[in-house]
């Protein structure tokens, strides 16, 4: 679906030279087995996703985890998806158009998906006939991690490879620290937590990935902790207020630790019976915090003697993630084209 009508074409007129690409993870055409398959494929193939030797991964995925997981993944697909289809979809083309308004005209804005449509291939070809001579690519992830933000990197560079002539390009790298990011998450937990009549324990669960990774330098875990204790510090919450957790694991090897299915055990155990949970890692709501958090884990809590576990939502669309994102892409639409943005170190690469 590479025609599929996109934010940018709201901006009209013969358009500006500036455009935006916002990449989020992906998400499959429906929640049938098909199309987990072919989905998870290209999402597993990835060597950023896994790291391992590929005449030793390939057989693997495709002869055992392939067949099993993606009926079971179809599955909980259903369970969430909506008469708009993938949450993750509808509410990233929401954010996407929001920003193509507020932006409008100074940028044109293109949402991607790294695994599924439309691709990053097709968007950046999109903006190229659009006349774009500078990039601002925003992977939606806040937090940066070689999984993720580095396989968005390597798309772009992918398909800018092919052309004669590239456009000026700006990465942005992550987010994790953004003032206006922070009191965004940090006044949706608020709102969540004042219509509520009993107090809750927070638990910020972010996504793992393998350990391994961040032996060997990925920031993410650092990122994701300063991220939870920017947020709790903005709410004013003492240490024995909140928690941090990761979520999401995938086979045997040993991940980013606490994990969140054993850390809201470990507090139903002892004794918090009202928990509130926030995944300040995903702009978007998804399978993993719709079904994963509000739904599994809720399960987990109440089954060792929790009360109520409280999923609160992602920024998704909401005025103030908007604006939070708007402003810092302005500070690079703010810089003199040909000129050097400058940048915290690891916030923004220029090529």
């Amino acid at each position: 679906m590479p025609d599929t009508p996109n934010p940018i074409d709201r901006a009209g007129g013969t358009g500006p030279s500036t455009g935006v690409l916002l990449v989020n993870l992906g998400t499959p055409d429906a929640p049938e087995p098909r199309a987990l398959r072919r989905y998870l494929a290209e999402f597993l193939r990835d060597r950023r996703v896994v790291e391992l030797p590929r005449p030793l991964w390939l057989p693997i995925l495709y002869g055992f985890l392939l067949p099993f997981r993606a009926p079971r993944s179809a599955a909980l697909y259903r369970s969430i998806w909506t008469e708009r289809g993938s949450p993750l979809a509808f509410h990233s083309r929401d954010l996407a158009e929001a920003l193509a308004a507020r932006l409008a005209p100074r940028a044109r804005v293109r949402l991607a998906m790294r695994y599924g449509e439309p691709t990053v291939a097709s968007q950046l070809r999109a903006l190229r006939e659009d006349g774009v001579q500078r990039l601002l690519v925003l992977p939606l992830y806040p937090q940066y991690s070689g999984t993720t933000t580095a396989s968005v990197f390597d798309a772009v560079s992918a398909e800018l490879g092919r052309w004669r002539r590239w456009p000026e390009l700006h990465l942005i790298a992550d987010y994790h620290d953004d003032e206006a990011w922070i009191d965004a998450v940090a006044g949706s937990i608020r709102a969540h937590r004042a219509a509520q009549a009993v107090p809750a324990h927070l638990l910020f669960s972010f996504h793992g990935i393998p350990q391994r990774c961040v032996d060997r330098g990925d920031p993410y875990a650092d990122q994701c902790r300063a991220s939870a204790r920017a947020i709790a510090a903005r709410l004013g919450l003492a240490e024995a207020d909140w928690s941090m957790s990761f979520q999401s694991r995938l086979g045997r090897a040993q991940w980013l630790a606490p994990y969140t299915d054993q850390t809201v055990r470990a507090l139903a155990a002892r004794g918090v019976r009202h928990l509130d949970v926030v995944c300040p890692g995903f702009a978007v709501d998804c399978l993993e915090t719709l079904e994963e958090i509000a739904v599994q884990n809720a399960g987990f809590f109440r089954a060792a003697g929790g009360e109520a576990l409280r999923y609160i939502p992602a920024l998704n669309a909401g005025a103030a993630h908007v604006e939070a994102l708007a402003a810092r892409l302005d500070r690079h639409l703010d810089a003199a084209p040909g000129a050097e943005f400058s940048a915290p170190a690891g916030r923004a690469v220029h090529a």
